[in-house]
């Protein structure tokens, strides 16, 4: 079989044999393209995208992507959801669910006709631990009572993300995890599992295999179910014993994912982190985190607010502290 066909049949069935996988004249020789449990990892040049989309048109999916922005992070939705309508599953129906804690502060944005938005009103906590940790049970909660009659798949993302190249159907399958920008050139014993074994997110030394962000993982609305409501049950039980995972609710996904395999792996492609040296076997950036320091940003507002008590108020010094902070809000983001 010709290349894009063999590579469309990995794609669109990953339990695939290694007799089947061994006829592919791979164009990537410079990473690895499957993992030992034989799903496959797509990286830019393993797929076909119109071979993908004649296929998964005919099925009329319907992708549910579910976003939180909370407290400052609302400044984030209009970059998120700009880019998404453009780059994310473009010519496919996609549902976004967007939580907030400000749904006046929601701008307008002018959709596909394919896409559609859903505005969620949701609490904020004082903690960002606190936010990041209860977004698995919001999730599980209303892929109960909503989703599961709307969607056939549904990825959870961050919110301070922009995507800047195309997202398509090479990510649908039943589980799907995205490797870690950070960690996957790192030996597995330096991963950043939770390690401490009263937590319920532990993962003993010598275990492991790739290391998944929490900032983009998703499936089948069963399976992200099933998921989503393990996690929360480790970070419940934790909380009860006083414990706080590493990387809070990530740390909880990672022992997921160790112990449920993702039938698909996405590369760091599909989310590198701008704070790192972008490598040459990275040819595609999909999708990125905003560069930001909420903490400097937090710090300078306080500053500023200080000064505006310190001083006589006057035009001229809200003139010159909306200068500044402005000034420094781009360059912090």
């Amino acid at each position: 079989l010709p290349f894009p066909v063999v590579l469309s049949v990995l794609l669109v069935k990953p339990m695939f044999s290694p007799r089947i996988f061994s006829l592919i004249s791979c164009r990537r020789t410079d990473v690895l393209l499957v993992s030992p449990w034989l799903a496959p990892i797509v990286w830019e040049g393993t797929f076909n995208r119109d071979i993908l989309n004649a296929q998964y048109r005919q099925k009329n999916f319907v992708v549910g992507v579910a976003t939180f922005a909370v407290k400052k992070y609302v400044r984030f939705i209009e970059g998120f959801l700009g880019s998404a309508n453009k780059f994310f599953l473009s010519g496919h129906r996609v549902n976004f669910y967007l939580f907030t804690d400000h749904p006046e502060k929601v701008p307008s944005i002018n959709l596909a006709p394919e896409k559609r938005l859903f505005i969620i009103p949701v609490q904020n906590y004082s903690r960002w631990q606190d936010i990041s940790m209860n977004r698995m049970d919001i999730i599980s909660n209303h892929i109960h009572s909503h989703w599961r009659y709307e969607v056939d798949y549904l990825y959870s993302m961050d919110i301070d993300v922009q995507m800047f190249e195309h997202i398509g159907v090479e990510i649908i399958d039943t589980l799907v995890g995205t490797i870690s920008s950070w960690q996957y050139t790192k030996p597995r014993d330096s991963n950043s599992y939770e390690r401490h074994p009263e937590s319920r997110a532990a993962i003993p030394h010598g275990e492991g295999d790739f290391y998944y962000a929490a900032s983009f993982y998703g499936g089948s609305v069963s399976e992200v179910y099933k998921l989503t409501t393990a996690c929360f049950k480790g970070v419940t039980e934790d909380r009860a014993n006083g414990i706080e995972a590493k990387w809070h609710e990530e740390s909880h996904l990672n022992k997921y994912l160790l112990y449920h395999k993702p039938t698909r792996l996405l590369s760091p492609e599909y989310y590198w982190d701008e704070e790192l040296i972008r490598p040459r076997i990275i040819r595609v950036k999909r999708l990125s985190s905003v560069r930001k320091d909420l903490q400097e940003l937090e710090r300078l507002t306080l500053l500023l607010g200080g000064l505006r008590e310190l001083l006589v108020p006057c035009s001229s010094l809200d003139s010159l502290v909306s200068f500044f902070f402005c000034r420094e809000a781009k360059c912090v983001l």
